[in-house]
Order: C-alpha cells, then sequence, then structure tokens
C-alpha cells in the first residue's frame, strides 16, 4: 500500500516512532537497528510494509530497502509472524541473518526470542535457496559470538551503567569488525573503548 513515507520524526523509542508526513502521524513499529540507524536524525525515509490480520492493520517501517525486504521474506515463512521477525531483526542484522539462513545455521538463528527449533529450521527450508540467489558473491558466513558470551558481555555492560541499547549496538559493531573475540573481558574492553 505505502512504498515509503518521508517527514519529520516527531517521537520515537526502540519500538516505535511518530512520522508525520504532511500533517498527519504515522505510527510504525521499528526495528532495534532502525533505531539506531535512525539516532539524532529529525527527517527520515522509511521503507514501509503494510500487514493486515483480522485483529489489527499495522505498519512498519525500515530505515533500508534491504531491512523491509528480509522482514518481508521472514514473514512469508509458516509460524514466523510479523512480531518475531521484528525480533530477529532487532537483535542480528540483515547480514548475519542472511549468513545464518545460507550456513544453515540454525541455532543462531534461536538466539532471537520468539524463534525457536521448529521455525529456524523453517525459515532455513523456506529462504535459503532464495537469498543464497539474491547474494552477489555468495554467502559471507559472519563469525559470531557465543551467545551466552554474548550476553554475559552486556551484562557486565549494564552492571556498568551502560544504557542497554549503546551497549549492544557497540557489541554488534565490535562483533562485525572483530568476529574472532571469543572472551568475555575482551568484549567488554573493546565495548567500553567504543564508546568512549
Amino acid at each position: 500500500m505505502f512504498a515509503y513515507l518521508k517527514g519529520e520524526i516527531t517521537f520515537r523509542t526502540p519500538a516505535y516512532l511518530t512520522l508525520e508526513v504532511g500533517g498527519v502521524g504515522y505510527h510504525l513499529n521499528i526495528s532495534l537497528g532502525t533505531y539506531t540507524a535512525l539516532e539524532g536524525v529529525a527527517r527520515a525515509t522509511l521503507y514501509t510494509h503494510f500487514h493486515i490480520n483480522e485483529d489489527a492493520h499495522t505498519l512498519y517501517g525500515f530505515a533500508t530497502q534491504t531491512e523491509r525486504n528480509l522482514f518481508v521474506q521472514l514473514i512469508s515463512v509458516t509460524g514466523v509472524g510479523p512480531t518475531s521477525a521484528l525480533l530477529l531483526l532487532s537483535s542480528m542484522t540483515v547480514d548475519e541473518i542472511r549468513s545464518a539462513i545460507i550456513g544453515e545455521q540454525a541455532h543462531v538463528l534461536q538466539r532471537a526470542k520468539g524463534i525457536g527449533p521448529k521455525a529456524s529450521k523453517q525459515i532455513i527450508l523456506d529462504l535459503k535457496t532464495k537469498l543464497a540467489k539474491e547474494a552477489p558473491d555468495g554467502p559471507v558466513l559472519l563469525p559470531m559470538a557465543d551467545s551466552a558470551v554474548r550476553d554475559e558481555a552486556l551484562s557486565a555492560l549494564l552492571s556498568l551503567g551502560i544504557n542497554r541499547i549503546a551497549g549492544q549496538k557497540a557489541l554488534n559493531q565490535i562483533l562485525k569488525d572483530q568476529p574472532n573475540l571469543v572472551r568475555v573481558e575482551d568484549m567488554i574492553k573493546a565495548a567500553l573503548k567504543a564508546l568512549a
């Protein structure tokens, strides 16, 4: 229905924002990735998906077309609804999700809240071939730190008074830049350096 909306962000939270377009405020559910991408931005263009079911008509907004396209592909999978897809996009980057699907790493997808063993296997079954065809140079498998180690590092950052979103953002960037970090102490030090 709507391809994108361009306007002023009048209210934002990590879960949704209000975008004023032509005097009308649109409530858009967003991922944590989109929230982070729009940090400090007053005006934005959000690529949208309008989801209709028997209970509600819901508008979702994304900072990039790539994120929106992956969201649409995820909700096409049996057993994966918009809420689960958004949680998955909030837990990992688009590249990490694609790599996990193409590399058949179901355990990586299961790190996201709401994605269990059955759903993760179904996502891989339904999307692996599609995503492999879309990848320009074949799959780029990003090594991911053990979720327990990442969670422990995040807990340590929170106990030091670091904001949860800032901590998650820092850890995601560190794991992308330095995928070989496996020790909690190293992740914490790198995150504190990045946040300084």
